[in-house]
């Protein structure tokens, strides 16, 4: 069965625009508390956490009052990271989390994503069991069972202890001068709070968020601020985090970025180092870098691919007991340490390295030479299917054929996004360059 609302990563799209609408949100609501009402029983909630768009007001009155319609006691967290719903889900014995987020995309998009009583992304099976409740008819509970909803004023740092916990314990960051970029995000208070905590000096940017300048010329998706930020202070290191903190990029003292492929070389090697590195492999997706496929081969681990979706990443991991993985754009999964992606958590190991080893962020960001890559992105009309066309298939095929033995072609459809992704690794770059343009041109033919 097809998904119909639900994509990569949740619900997204544009606010006030199908099917990011409030009235969509409140039958989500709705239906997600019918699904995890199932037995009927009282004492059911959920927590909802959101990041820092206007939009987020909206949503969350909406989901509130859909699972309150249903039964469901509701638990707002306010502004907080991703991975903090998914903490705050299981340790507050929540049946639901629910993040408000629309991660590294601009203010006007949002998403809701949700979270099961594990603090795990809900896998496709309980979404499609989602999806079938919201287009049928809602049962609501009866007026006496309605629920209740509550702020929690603490959950942010409940988060942060965590996130402290994860940095060792005779450690500390004093001496260390460290950039953190929040995105005007979910991380704009927590962030710099916990690098303080630990004795860092601090020089906090993007932590003024209005509503509407989150992500925007900011975070991990736009490191030239840091960067800039990094040399006029002569810090040591810039940590860059997207909207919901769930992605990081790492910066050298010159501004060089490290991206999610080096710093997943940099963890592997040093927990397989110290045997803990599960299995003695690293779970990424088909976007990482050829480059660090064959660093890892040459440390005897293994890394094994999945699907774009840093879910997919996570179930893989679990299903297969491994800890450690990620994605090339800074998703950071650890699940010793927590069920998703967590930009704070992975640039602290980062800062741990640093402390441990004495070296520079320069002597730690570049852990294997990268395969030239380039990636271009198509955007398409809605209700379009451009991959279907006879002359965009053509195109694929040749470029693969061009490709055969000396790169690789990769072509997926944006999950959160109206995007065809084109995506080409080879030593021979004007191999390279002919062959994504040769798509990209089919793609835009048809758009």
């Amino acid at each position: 069965m097809t998904r119909k609302f639900f994509g990569t990563d949740g619900v997204r799209g544009t606010a006030n625009r199908f099917p990011m609408t409030p009235e969509l949100a409140l039958r989500l609501g709705a239906a997600a508390g019918r699904y995890f009402r199932r037995d009927g029983s009282a004492a059911h909630r959920v927590v909802i956490g959101k990041d820092t768009r206007l939009s987020g007001y909206m949503f969350e009155n909406a989901l509130t009052a859909g699972f309150t319609s249903t039964g469901m006691n509701v638990l707002l967290l306010g502004p907080v990271p991703t991975p903090a719903v998914g903490l705050l889900t299981h340790s507050m014995r929540a049946d639901v989390g629910v993040m408000i987020s629309a991660s590294h995309n601009p203010h006007q998009d949002n998403g809701i994503k949700f979270f099961g009583p594990d603090g795990f992304k809900l896998g496709d099976d309980a979404e499609l069991e989602i999806e079938a409740i919201l287009e049928g008819e809602v049962e609501l509970a009866a007026a006496e069972n309605i629920g209740r909803a509550r702020r929690i004023d603490d959950g942010r740092a409940r988060y942060l202890e965590r996130v402290k916990s994860t940095f060792p314990s005779n450690k500390r960051l004093d001496g260390l001068k460290v950039v953190i970029d929040c995105a005007n995000g979910a991380a704009y208070r927590a962030a710099p709070e916990v690098l303080w905590e630990l004795g860092a000096e601090v020089i906090p940017i993007g932590v003024s968020p209005d509503g509407y300048n989150i992500n925007d010329g900011c975070g991990s998706t736009n490191t030239a601020a840091a960067a800039a930020a990094v040399r006029e202070h002569g810090a040591d290191v810039g940590i860059c985090l997207d909207g919901d903190a769930d992605r990081v990029m790492i910066l050298d003292e010159t501004g060089a970025v490290a991206d999610g492929d080096q710093i997943m070389a940099l963890f592997s090697k040093r927990w397989a180092d110290e045997g803990r590195l599960k299995g003695h492999t690293l779970v990424a997706t088909v976007m990482s870098n050829l480059g660090l496929e064959r660093h890892l081969a040459e440390n005897q681990i293994v890394l094994l691919r999945t699907p774009v979706g840093d879910r997919y990443v996570v179930e893989t991991m679990r299903r297969r007991g491994y800890n450690l993985g990620g994605e090339q754009s800074g998703h950071i999964v650890m699940t010793d340490y927590a069920t998703t992606g967590d930009g704070l958590i992975a640039g602290l190991q980062f800062l741990a390295e640093m402390v441990r080893t004495e070296k520079p962020a320069s002597a730690l960001i570049r852990q294997f030479d990268r395969c030239p890559q380039m990636l271009r992105n198509v955007r398409f009309a809605s209700g379009k299917e451009p991959l279907a066309d006879g002359a965009v298939r053509r195109a694929i095929s040749d470029a693969e054929g061009r490709l055969n033995g000396s790169g690789r072609l990769l072509i997926r459809k944006s999950g959160t996004e109206p995007l065809i992704r084109v995506m080409v690794e080879s030593e021979d770059e004007a191999l390279m360059a002919q062959a994504v343009e040769n798509v990209v041109s089919a793609l835009e033919a048809v758009r």
